[in-house]
């Protein structure tokens, strides 16, 4: 079985697959901002979309976007903000979350969009 961080990189790579497939413009992967950091800025349209992939084996404690917490939420907003700032960016801003569940009975990807909103 694959290791914590070849998991969560499969998962990104399947998130990537899945938003390119769907129309989207991937930007950045992995932008760090300090210590906080996107796991993917994309783009469909006139709108810029903050995305955190979370991948799991099991669902047994829950579904994989249930772990983005409100603390999780802040620091990919204050990271948003800043990406937004360097690059000049005057789109619509969306916060979606990936959640994937991959093991042996097979994959399952979840793309949550709008799924928090942020108190600019």
């Amino acid at each position: 079985m694959a290791t914590h961080n070849d998991l969560g990189e499969k998962g990104e790579n399947l998130a990537v697959a899945h938003l390119i497939k769907s129309g989207y413009t991937i930007l950045e992967r992995n932008w760090r901002f300090g210590k906080e950091e996107i796991d993917i800025i994309a783009r469909i349209g006139e709108e810029l979309v903050i995305v955190e992939v979370k991948t799991r084996n099991s669902d047994f404690f829950g579904e994989p976007h249930e772990f983005v917490g409100k603390g999780k939420q802040n620091h990919m907003i204050r990271a948003a903000n800043a990406y937004i700032e360097k690059h000049d960016f005057d789109l619509e801003t969306r916060f979606d979350i990936i959640g994937i569940i991959m093991n042996v009975k097979g994959t399952k990807i979840d793309h949550i969009e709008g799924a928090f909103q942020p108190r600019w």
